[in-house]
């Protein structure tokens, strides 16, 4: 039994959901709109407010489906009515960030800035304040893109564990080595 794909979706005020013909369910709200195509096999049903992602058999492969697709609709409804945030520090020497609207200007320790465009869906903003390491703070309503716009911006120098330098996200822990010891 999926407990993920069992548990039913709220749906706040302000959010519509419409499902068409071939399974392509359109999530509406305040932040924006998403679309996603659900496998046929999925049922899609909405009662008095309560979403729910019903599987017609119990397969090995439709249990799966189940837990996915309903996770996919509940983040659509999360993004649309409150949006994701993805904070990454920037932990080095002399490293900074700024953006011109959406294109982000990083630091990193290389012999050049580098310049990243950020797409359109995402929103970005640049903290530096005296004293403490910079902040480039994402903002959007689609899950997966935030994720993967974060993902490459720390791909640009990722944390080395003998120093901790690099682009981490913030909170993150990384595991630190030992350097070596000098001999007697």
């Amino acid at each position: 039994m999926s407990r993920i794909g069992n548990a039913p979706i709220e749906v706040p005020a302000g959010v519509t959901i419409d499902v068409s013909k071939g399974n392509l369910v359109t999530v509406k709200g305040p932040k924006g709109e998403l679309k996603q195509q659900v496998d046929p096999d999925m049922s899609i049903e909405m009662n008095d407010g309560v979403l729910e992602v019903k599987r017609p058999t119990d397969q090995q492969r439709h249990k799966a489906m189940h837990g996915l697709y309903r996770s996919l609709v509940n983040n659509m409804v999360e993004g649309v009515s409150t949006g994701f945030i993805k904070q990454l520090e920037l932990v080095g020497v002399g490293y900074r960030a700024s953006n011109t609207g959406n294109l982000l200007e990083l630091s990193l320790g290389y012999s050049h800035p580098i310049m990243f465009y950020v797409p359109d869906e995402v929103k970005v903003e640049t903290i530096s304040e005296k004293g403490k390491n910079p902040i480039v703070k994402l903002e959007s309503h689609d899950k997966q893109l935030i994720g993967q716009v974060a993902a490459k911006i720390r791909a640009f120098r990722k944390p080395e564990p003998y120093k901790g330098k690099g682009v981490r996200f913030l909170g993150e822990v990384i595991r630190r080595k030992a350097g070596k010891t000098a001999a007697k």
